[in-house]
């Protein structure tokens, strides 16, 4: 089915208009470093960021290559956790998958091409879901974490899921199958410029999953790099999450701060 689009930081003063929101801002939310324990006992390093006031839907993000420099600190990943709990009323909980290394961490284990992830994202869910202010977790995968999210996100509690850039490189067809079995629905955002997965081939794939959204992302490439391309991407996630919410405030009244990659804060360290 194919639809339309829908942290170190210094302190900045906003007017009475407010201030545009730019790629560096971070808006108010509390955020609260945790350890999570993978079932195989990797230790994982997360960042949870709660809205201020009551909190509509959850997203756990899992990032890009691991082996790429890919962490919960890439840049999509990082602005989500900046804006989605002020401006939509949504929880982000982003997390090193075994091998990451963020500012906030390292998590123990290695990569292991998106099998042992599967129980990465599993202490995520389940912590999740043991924190009742928490509801309605989605799980966001871009890149690599499209395949950790194919291969593992269809269970409980997760209500749905969101692919940014997949590649499928790490996704067999008889998952993509799987799918068209499940009640989760599904959302692809394809970059219309991706070298990996453009948005002919995308279409192709994805004909085993016939409820699935697929989205092409205009003039974007595979990292979805440019406010243009950010902006489409949480207007989209916020739409399908808290319905009447898109498209997303691009001014912010109030105190914002800006991101600033120096110096970083002390890391949450692993055992």
């Amino acid at each position: 089915m194919l639809a339309e689009p829908a942290a170190a930081t210094v302190s900045v003063a906003t007017s009475d208009r407010g201030e545009p929101i730019t790629a560096t801002s971070v808006l108010p939310a509390g955020r609260e470093p945790i350890l999570l324990t993978a079932a195989d006992g990797v230790p994982l390093i997360a960042e949870i960021a709660r809205p201020l006031g009551p909190v509509r839907a959850t997203v756990i993000a899992l990032h890009p290559l691991t082996t790429h420099g890919g962490s919960m600190d890439s840049h999509l990943l990082r602005k989500m956790a900046a804006r989605l709990p002020a401006l939509a009323g949504v929880a982000v909980l982003r997390l090193n998958t075994r091998g990451a290394v963020s500012r906030h961490g390292a998590s123990g284990g290695a990569f292991d091409y998106a099998r042992g992830e599967g129980a990465d994202l599993a202490a995520a869910c389940a912590w999740v879901d043991s924190q009742p202010d928490l509801p309605d977790p989605w799980v966001l995968g871009w890149s690599f974490g499209a395949d950790i999210a194919l291969r593992h996100a269809d269970r409980p509690p997760v209500v749905g899921v969101i692919l940014l850039s997949p590649t499928l490189w790490l996704t067999p067809q008889a998952t993509l199958t799987s799918w068209a079995m499940s009640a989760r629905p599904m959302i692809a955002l394809i970059p219309q410029r991706d070298h990996y997965l453009p948005p002919a081939l995308a279409r192709e794939r994805f004909t085993a999953i016939p409820a699935l959204d697929l989205i092409v992302v205009p003039q974007a490439g595979h990292l979805l790099i440019g406010e243009p391309s950010v902006r489409l991407v949480l207007d989209e996630v916020a739409a399908r999450l808290v319905p009447g919410r898109a498209p997303l405030p691009r001014y912010w009244r109030g105190r914002m701060e800006q991101w600033n990659e120096l110096p970083s804060p002390a890391p949450t360290r692993s055992p």
